[in-house]
């Protein structure tokens, strides 16, 4: 075996290894969903992220169309799943919203985004 190709033979499972090593929290699924249009008031606001989440380092909140906030306390990791966040909300009336997000995984890498949800009975 040439010493190039023993080399790479060694280097691409160090690649693979410190690739899921530097993984982020990226939003998989919400409730509501991004760009839903639901006919209930959610009474909190929840995201999936693709990766276990330091709570005390991440939050949520949810804003109405005039930028008043909507959230309630600390987004916490209900149930025990470190990969979901959530908050509570204010009795939310019928109208557009907005979901800002903050993430910080347990690896310390910090994601962030936000998305839209409307309500309309």
């Amino acid at each position: 075996m040439t010493r190039s190709l023993f080399s790479a033979v060694l280097t691409l499972p160090l690649i693979a290894v410190a690739g899921t090593a530097f993984a982020h929290a990226h939003l998989e699924t919400a409730n509501p969903a991004p760009s839903a249009t639901v006919a209930t008031a959610p009474t909190e606001v929840s995201i999936t992220f693709s990766e276990e989440v330091e709570p005390h380092f991440s939050g949520i909140e949810v804003l109405d169309a005039k930028g008043n906030r909507e959230d309630q306390g600390a987004a916490r990791i209900p149930g025990g799943d470190a990969k979901i966040l959530s908050v509570a909300v204010k009795p939310l009336q019928p109208g557009a919203y907005k979901v800002v997000w903050h993430a910080t995984s347990v690896d310390s890498h910090k994601t962030k985004g936000s998305y839209g949800f409307t309500i309309k009975p």
